[in-house]
């Protein structure tokens, strides 16, 4: 079947790059000029505003997410063995952070209407090896801090945020990244804040585990060919940190702008409860920063998922499945689980959409994707 050109993006990143492109072109321009092109002064500039904005002591940049949460597992004291809890339900970039520190990954299921890890199931995979846990604040929205934190007391765990999805996220209180030992951000181009490439970034409020990142990231090196710790190459470029630094403060306005899209889409799509479609669960209110905005076409419903997915994309509407396949059921990984080892997991893999959100989406092409869905339930109903 030929599908139409798309009419609505998924992600339509031009929107927030055009207004600032002249203030990219010169933060740019500034570093060719200045010539410092690996850990220069743009990128010091930036881990100090980002971490200032996440409420943390330090931040670290690094060449990406996955990177960030494996050396910084190494930095927090995570050795070869350790077990870390972690959500079924998540990138396989999470997992293959731990498996990179050389610890093993405990998962967890998630809960079957936030998506999120299943905070009840945690205490039964916890044994004897297990040394952390790493939420993963899934599609922008945070796992409890106040539960986790109880937790990580009652049974002396390390807490490890994956941020990856959830920048300046908050949650009672807490915003994403400030109530851990530490947290790793990606700024992947299509994140809320997104480079022109890779990278990522730890954040700490813990000076120790601060100056061991700078040492791991380095070579291992503290300072030029002195080598104390088995270290690596994975610094976040100047010119990635100039560009990050001239979108930081656009940051708030633009996940406001997500924010009130999916109070829009929930507002729309509240009648199509009956019909099995739901939006996954918001905990958070505000503090939802919407990276993607997801909903479950359940077993209620008259048309499946991916039947419904192409009949958006036959409307010109692109759409995502964030994630399709396990970690758990991905072939490189047999010793994660079975199946029917996760059933929530397993389940929302076949039920989930990702619908068209993004800073400056309008409520006219929302109306357009939620009229096109009911179309195509009013369609498979005749």
């Amino acid at each position: 079947m030929t599908h139409n050109p798309i009419k609505i993006p998924l992600v339509d990143l031009s929107l927030q790059h055009q207004p600032i492109q002249t203030k990219i072109e010169q933060a740019i321009a500034q570093v060719i000029q200045k010539g410092d092109f690996i850990l220069g002064q743009k990128l010091a500039e930036f881990q100090s505003a980002f971490a200032t904005a996440c409420g943390v002591k330090y931040g670290i940049g690094v060449a990406s997410g996955t990177d960030a949460i494996s050396l910084g597992l190494q930095a927090c004291g995570i050795l070869p063995g350790d077990e870390i809890l972690v959500p079924a339900n998540t990138f396989i970039a999470t997992i293959i952070g731990i498996i990179r520190a050389n610890a093993t990954p405990v998962l967890v299921d998630c809960h079957p209407e936030t998506a999120l890890i299943d905070l009840t199931a945690i205490e039964t995979a916890i044994t004897s090896k297990t040394k952390a846990i790493i939420p993963v604040h899934l599609y922008g929205q945070m796992v409890s801090p106040n539960q986790l934190l109880h937790l990580a007391k009652t049974y002396n765990l390390i807490i490890f945020e994956d941020a990856a999805q959830a920048h300046l996220a908050e949650r009672e209180g807490y915003r994403a990244g400030s109530f851990s030992q530490a947290a790793a951000f990606s700024f992947y181009p299509s994140k809320n804040l997104g480079a022109f490439g890779d990278g990522g970034m730890l954040v700490t409020n813990d000076r120790e585990i601060a100056q061991k990142m700078q040492i791991f990231r380095n070579y291992g090196a503290p300072q030029k060919y002195l080598h104390t710790e088995i270290g690596t190459n994975s610094r976040l470029d100047t010119l990635q940190a100039a560009i990050l630094n001239v979108k930081l403060p656009y940051l708030e306005s633009w996940n406001h702008s997500r924010n009130l899209a999916a109070q829009y889409y929930n507002e729309l799509l509240d009648p199509l409860k009956a019909k099995g479609i739901f939006p996954i669960q918001n905990q958070s209110s505000s503090g939802n920063i919407y990276h993607l905005y997801v909903i479950r076409v359940t077993e209620k419903s008259p048309i499946n998922r991916d039947l419904l997915q192409e009949k958006l994309a036959v409307a010109g509407i692109q759409t995502g499945i964030h994630y399709p396949i396990p970690c758990h059921l991905q072939p490189a990984y047999p010793n994660l689980g079975n199946l029917g080892d996760f059933p929530h997991t397993e389940t929302l893999c076949k039920q989930i959409l990702s619908l068209p959100i993004y800073p400056g989406i309008s409520n006219t092409q929302i109306q357009q994707v939620v009229a096109t869905i009911k179309l195509a339930l009013l369609t498979v109903n005749c």
